[in-house]
């Protein structure tokens, strides 16, 4: 057997780094340079051995025969046409512009840009395997070329980075996917809320932002980091107080990037519950200003009007918040809030005050989380993500 779905083998890796695994990036980084550079990865074989005796062709089975019920939207399949082929020529054209690549900063790019999307939009192919990790790594060093560059964790080489952080920490947490006996985990006494998940996961929460966010997960298969920032922050500490590992669940099912040991993480780091989460009484507000940390730069509402369109024709000053429109706008727009499109499931500034609330008091009672240092107890690989384990596209009978 041999490494090729990481940068690093994960268990020089973990040995490099006495058995632990890193939980922010400047660890992972002294960790990078402690391995070295990746290895560059394997040439094109100019040949390929015939098959052994007695073994045939085998198809790839249908998504019907995997147990899907519904087959891709038309919309995922022109965004993200399956394969290496297209995975490859999506990065190579990315590679060429070195000026983007120099620039990259994650956090600065628009989470409302979907035509095209402002970062690579690589994962999908990352998560399969059509792109090799380490392929495009080195990519990224060659269109560097030695000038002046961002740096982790925003740049591109950073993305990677929180790759092979979510990896280790997948192989080194007892129960990473869980709350229960996750040492890494606070425990929090989430509700069990089907209706609010429901309506959350459908995109009829009543806030444009997080509604567009959700229907563009479910018609498209992706989503802008930022967009996943704001729904996950919303469905748990922020809005709902449902679990995120509900959350979990329906983004393991819908991202076509999806990936256990990556989706784990953030959701565990969007819920506020890890210890590399930011402060858990920092939560995003569904109503996004142009100018706040989710970077939404789209005063006019086009993303919103793509993904919702109960909401196209409304005016661009009450597009985010249609409930404050006066009732003769509405009815101008064709879309009177509680008939055409839902009122807000909760009262914002209320349900953050409260869960934040709640948040601190379950902090101030819970007995302290032993240390998840050691990397010898209970040490399980996640399922094969290379292969396509964890991901799933639609819904499974």
């Amino acid at each position: 057997t041999f490494v090729g779905h990481t940068l690093w083998d994960p268990d020089e890796a973990l040995k490099k780094n006495k058995g632990k695994s890193p939980s922010t990036m400047p660890g992972m980084v002294s960790l990078a340079k402690a391995l070295g550079e990746p290895k560059e990865p394997l040439p094109v074989p100019s040949k390929v051995p015939p098959l052994p005796k007695g073994v045939g062709n085998y198809p790839a089975p249908t998504l019907k025969a995997m147990g899907y019920k519904e087959s891709p939207t038309e919309a995922a399949s022109k965004a993200f046409p399956g394969g290496e082929t297209a995975g490859l020529a999506r990065m190579a054209a990315r590679l060429k512009d070195a000026a983007y690549i120099r620039s990259f900063e994650k956090p600065k790019t628009r989470s409302t840009a979907f035509d095209p999307p402002s970062t690579t939009a690589l994962s999908p192919y990352l998560k399969f395997g059509c792109v090799s990790a380490r392929r495009f790594y080195h990519g990224l060093r060659q269109a560097i070329g030695g000038q002046k560059h961002s740096q982790p964790p925003g740049s591109l080489k950073g993305q990677l980075f929180f790759r092979e952080m979510a990896y280790l920490q997948g192989l080194t947490i007892p129960n990473f996917d869980k709350q229960s006996g996750n040492p890494a985990c606070k425990q929090i006494p989430w509700s069990k809320e089907p209706k609010l998940l429901k309506a959350w996961e459908e995109g009829r929460t009543g806030f444009p932002f997080i509604d567009a966010a959700m229907r563009q997960l479910k018609e498209l298969g992706w989503l802008h980091h930022l967009a996943r920032h704001a729904v996950a922050c919303f469905l748990t500490r922020g809005d709902l107080w449902v679990s995120w590992e509900e959350g979990r669940d329906v983004f393991d099912r819908l991202l076509l990037d999806s990936d256990w040991a990556i989706n784990n993480m953030n959701w565990l780091a969007l819920a506020g519950v890890a210890s590399w989460s930011p402060p858990f009484f920092r939560v995003y507000h569904p109503v996004p200003k142009m100018d706040s940390a989710l970077n939404v730069q789209d005063p006019e509402g086009k993303y919103i009007r793509q993904y919702v369109p109960e909401l196209r024709k409304m005016p661009s000053k009450y597009i985010y918040a249609p409930w404050t429109a006066p009732i003769e706008v509405q009815k101008e727009a064709k879309c009177v809030v509680g008939k055409d499109y839902p009122k807000p499931l909760v009262d914002h500034e209320h349900a953050s005050k409260a869960n934040i609330a709640r948040f601190k008091k379950a902090l101030s009672s819970a007995p302290k989380a032993p240390s998840t240092s050691a990397a010898g107890s209970s040490r399980k690989r996640p399922p094969p993500t290379g292969a396509g384990g964890g991901g799933k596209r639609a819904k499974k009978a």
